[in-house]
């Protein structure tokens, strides 16, 4: 038992001398490899001069520009709804319908009504004409003295009560009308109509639900035109116009733009934000936009600027400051250096600060680069001469020319 321990003893101290002694290797070697670094093969370029188009970036939501709830008009329960979500509707299309046997039996009642007071009325002409026809010949007897004048004045008095009664008659005939009109109305209101044409969006209830008038049935949207909106700062407002044109891009229907035109702008500033809202129509003639699609507006503000533009291949991020790498005099480790970036473009960024034109940086490889790294611009491993300097000339060619939306200058390459 003793030789066993004294066995464990001796493996542990051997295993702790040998740890040690890897340790202090590793540390001594770290040095060395730290100084040596690695060496990426990278494009160099330069910060250019030129002119950069002023263009407004704005971002929201396509909703549509019209959208209608669809509500019934008296209080009742739905018999039957004729359309689902996603169902085209034309205006003016039977939508949903109530029940209606009650105000059927109401309109039944009032019609039977009606014809009673057109009888009343016609029994009263009756009476009326019969009333002055005694009368003329009560007149006839009372002019040869052959009718006292109370006898003549009671005549009078009985056509004048004909009269009133027939008037009563006419009354309550158009007061039965009137009854009867409402009812049909009420009753016509039971069936809902689509008060204009587009797409259900929404349906909120089924069949067999009490409805009141307050309580939508459907949503019906138009997208033959979309609409979003988007806040122009102060300094840009006053250089918008109704009809300015609008390049509309959809992260949904990716490589695609969607012209759209300025279309209202608010006459009055948000005093916490100094901007002032914007709406923009889009043409939806495919009906490839939806509702709440994402969207990235582009506003051409008619004017060109100098600016210092770099590729973007040379722009790199650390967390969430945007940089370069700088490349001084002759030296083949880059400096990263904080810049502050404007507005990007296809190939082209626009550095706002902290940057000057003519400054060389590394273009095409600088995501690859980290503290201590050294950089190579020859051929890369494997390649011969001519084709990294192919490589090169093409580097150059991209940070000089201009993208679509960016034109450097002629004199900036």
């Amino acid at each position: 038992m003793k030789r066993i321990i004294a066995v464990l003893i001796g493996i542990m101290l051997v295993y702790l001398v040998g740890s040690r002694v890897y340790d202090a290797t590793q540390q001594a070697a770290a040095p060395a490899k730290k100084q040596a670094g690695r060496i990426i093969n990278v494009e160099l370029t330069e910060a250019r001069t030129g002119q950069i188009r002023e263009e407004l970036l704005l971002t929201g939501s396509l909703k549509p520009k019209e959208v209608v709830d669809v509500n019934p008009k008296n209080t009742g329960r739905i018999e039957r709804i004729h359309f689902l979500v996603g169902d085209r509707v034309t205006g003016g299309a039977l939508v949903a319908e109530m029940e209606d046997d009650e105000l059927q039996q109401q309109v039944r009642r009032s019609e039977a009504a009606l014809a009673v007071s057109q009888a009343n009325i016609s029994s009263r002409e009756a009476e009326l004409a019969n009333s002055m026809a005694s009368l003329e010949r009560a007149k006839l007897l009372f002019d040869e003295e052959l009718l006292s004048p109370q006898e003549y004045q009671q005549e009078q008095t009985s056509l004048e009560v004909m009269q009133a009664q027939l008037q009563l008659a006419e009354a309550q005939a158009q007061q039965s009308m009137a009854e009867l009109t409402e009812l049909r109305i009420r009753l016509d209101q039971s069936k809902i109509y689509a008060p204009m044409s587009g797409v259900v969006s929404q349906r909120y209830i089924d069949p067999g639900a009490l409805v009141s008038p307050n309580q939508p049935i459907l949503q019906i949207v138009n997208l033959a035109t979309m609409v979003t909106q988007g806040n122009v700062p102060e300094r840009n407002i006053a250089r918008l116009t109704i009809g300015n044109p609008a390049n509309v891009m959809v992260d949904a229907v990716p490589g695609r733009g969607f012209e759209g035109v300025v279309a209202r702008i608010a006459p009055v500033l948000d005093a916490a934000t100094r901007s002032a809202l914007i709406e923009i129509d889009i043409p939806n003639r495919e009906m490839v936009l939806k509702a709440e699609m994402f969207a990235r507006i582009s506003l051409d503000l008619g004017s060109l600027r100098d600016a210092t533009l770099i590729p973007r291949d040379g722009l790199v991020y650390r967390g969430q400051d945007p940089g370069v790498y700088i490349v001084e005099g002759d030296g083949n480790r880059p400096i990263f250096r904080v810049i502050e970036t404007g507005m990007t473009r296809e190939g082209q960024i626009e550095v706002l600060g902290n940057l000057d034109a003519g400054t060389r940086i590394v273009g095409r490889g600088a995501t690859m680069l980290r503290d201590g790294d050294r950089i190579s611009t020859g051929p890369p491993p494997g390649r011969g001469g001519a084709g990294g300097q192919g490589q090169g000339g093409g580097a150059g060619g991209n940070s000089g020319g201009g993208a679509t939306k960016t034109a450097p200058t002629k004199n900036a390459s």
